[in-house]
């Protein structure tokens, strides 16, 4: 109707102004001091993002700038690809604030929730554009949900790889110290049995967990050191039941057994590996399964109970962390970064990668570790490189970390998506 074209066209241009560039196939050029494309370092190059996709990554001199291209000068700076984290909780805060029993026993999953927007954009800001989160530690599947409003746009987070609840063996995971008479919230679903453990791995992929987490070692009681829990058919038959699905199987592992149990079981990744020897280590090289270390977690859960670092001499638990690294480092398995983060403060995600540092890896490894490595190992194929054809999760940070890899607490660009948020 004739009367109603003005309006109409006048709200046409006003949504038009309102889309965000992320929306349009607008081109913008970004040019560093250096790049790190996820394997090496580059002076002089520039990296061209068209929507959400690289276009161009190369030296400056090799491409010719389209028109109504907007160029960023990020001078003093080094380009890299969006961090992958490989351990969080973004359901937990860290344990000097709320102990772990008491987040489980005492905040709602609905509380957990909203805390957990928080540490997902504190997280985003920090440079970490996907993160891999290993349970939701007694919130059901609050992590599939923080996932999807994410994706949905409602909130500012990383892209998410979910676990869901994790599985433990009946009888070994807490809140622990109740007498038989008490029914508390576990931090993680229990099983037992190769049909009941089969029917919780695909009860949890249908609830829209991306993969499994179970936990091959823990305590049977309260403060008691941790022992192997699932029999090895049981991870057999987990990791079958997941691999038929089409997803895999990571593992909770600190003891020795515990680790052999997951090995041979054929998880893709161990966590933790407190424990690890040369042979189990080896082994893990041989069969492709990587090392996901959280240094940083017990690093930060030591200084909880009253070790003052820097001051009093190391504690037995930080000096056979250093050596178990070091054998890993000995044996050339993959070690991939993941710091455990909800132990300690989401977005202070760079402590792990200064104690790989510290405990003797390469910087340049560890930065690959954060970035093309992981990628790799969670099978995410267009994630981890500025290649052309790959998504524009694009960061920057001061300086070169690779002369001090503090510099990686130092962010002052990230996009996601093609699109910016700082």
């Amino acid at each position: 109707m004739p009367h109603k074209t003005k309006p109409i066209m006048k709200n046409l241009v006003l949504l038009f102004l309102w889309i965000p560039s992320g929306f349009t196939n607008a081109q913008t050029l970004l040019q560093p001091d250096r790049v790190f494309d996820g394997e090496e370092i580059h002076e002089n190059w520039v990296v061209l993002v068209e929507g959400n996709t690289i276009t161009y990554a190369g030296e400056a001199s090799g491409i010719e700038v389209p028109k109504n291209t907007t160029n960023l000068d990020l001078k003093g700076s080094t380009l890299m690809p969006g961090l992958i984290e490989g351990h969080s909780h973004l359901l937990l805060h860290p344990y000097d604030e709320t102990t772990w029993n008491d987040q489980v026993l005492k905040e709602s999953p609905v509380e957990r929730a909203i805390r957990g927007t928080v540490h997902a954009k504190n997280t985003l800001l920090a440079g970490i554009t996907t993160t891999r989160d290993l349970g939701a530690e007694g919130s059901g599947y609050t992590d599939v949900y923080l996932k999807k409003t994410i994706e949905d746009g409602i909130v500012a987070g990383p892209r998410m790889l979910v676990a869901g609840p994790a599985i433990v063996a009946t009888g070994a995971y807490g809140p622990k110290g109740f007498h038989d008479g008490v029914q508390v919230p576990l931090g993680a679903e229990p099983a037992s049995g190769v049909p009941e453990v089969i029917k919780t791995v695909r009860r949890q992929l249908g609830h829209g967990a991306d993969f499994i987490k179970i936990y091959a070692d823990y305590r049977w009681t309260t403060d008691a050191p941790s022992k192997p829990t699932f029999l090895q058919e049981e991870i057999d038959a987990m990791v079958a039941a997941a691999t038929s699905a089409g997803s895999y199987v990571v593992a909770h592992a600190s003891t020795p057994e515990g680790m052999r149990r997951a090995v041979k079981g054929g998880v893709e990744t161990i966590e933790h590996g407190d424990g690890g020897t040369l042979e189990i280590y080896k082994s893990m090289k041989e069969k492709g399964i990587a090392l996901c270390p959280t240094l940083a977690a017990g690093d930060a859960i030591t200084q909880y109970s009253g070790w003052k670092k820097g001051i009093d001499s190391e504690p037995d638990r930080i000096r056979n962390k250093r050596k178990s690294f070091n054998l890993a480092l000995e044996s050339g398995v993959e070690i991939i970064f993941g710091g455990d983060v909800g132990v300690f403060s989401h977005g202070e995600n760079y402590r792990e990668m200064e104690l790989m540092v510290e405990y003797g890896m390469q910087p340049l490894d560890v930065l690959m570790a954060a970035t093309s490595l992981n990628a790799r190992v969670f099978h995410l194929d267009d994630l981890g490189k500025l290649q052309k054809g790959f998504l524009a999760d694009i960061i920057a940070v001061e300086g070169n970390p690779l002369k001090d890899i503090s510099n990686m607490r130092k962010v002052k660009f990230v996009m996601k998506d093609g699109e910016i948020y700082k």
